[in-house]
């Protein structure tokens, strides 16, 4: 599934993606300031989590919680290697029945089991994103 998408339409683009997801980790890909954290506060904001929805850089996981939903945010952008996430014990996050949202995926690619839906975000030249569903 691809879709051009400004940021006035998060939440129908996050209503879809959640409609269209197969697994439950689910992978961030883009560059830089392209919107991986705002999509992803949006799809929070939609399956019904009332936190404050940060990017996790520094801590490396946020927690967000909702009565029986819960929903773990990654962000590898500042480890050097798989071993820091190990540390985190990233392993057991991914046996949890929570929803896993991972940016900078490429990081810990040996880590990730196989069922995993992944999104790719591009910034085209009308500054619209292009997401693409997999």
């Amino acid at each position: 599934m691809t879709i051009q998408y400004s940021l006035s339409d998060l939440s129908d683009i996050a209503k879809q993606i959640i409609s269209n997801i197969e697994h439950r980790i689910v992978l961030f890909n883009a560059p830089m300031g392209v919107g991986k954290t705002t999509l992803i506060k949006e799809i929070c904001k939609q399956l019904g989590i009332e936190d404050i929805i940060s990017s996790p850089t520094y801590s490396l996981v946020n927690e967000y919680k909702n009565n029986d939903l819960l929903v773990y945010h990654f962000d590898f952008y500042r480890i050097k290697d798989e071993i820091e996430a190990y540390d985190i014990g990233f392993e057991e996050y991914l046996t949890s029945d929570a929803w896993i949202f991972i940016e900078w995926p490429d990081k810990v690619l040996n880590l990730l089991p196989e069922n995993v839906t992944t999104i790719a975000i591009e910034l085209s030249e009308d500054e619209k994103r292009i997401l693409t569903l997999k």
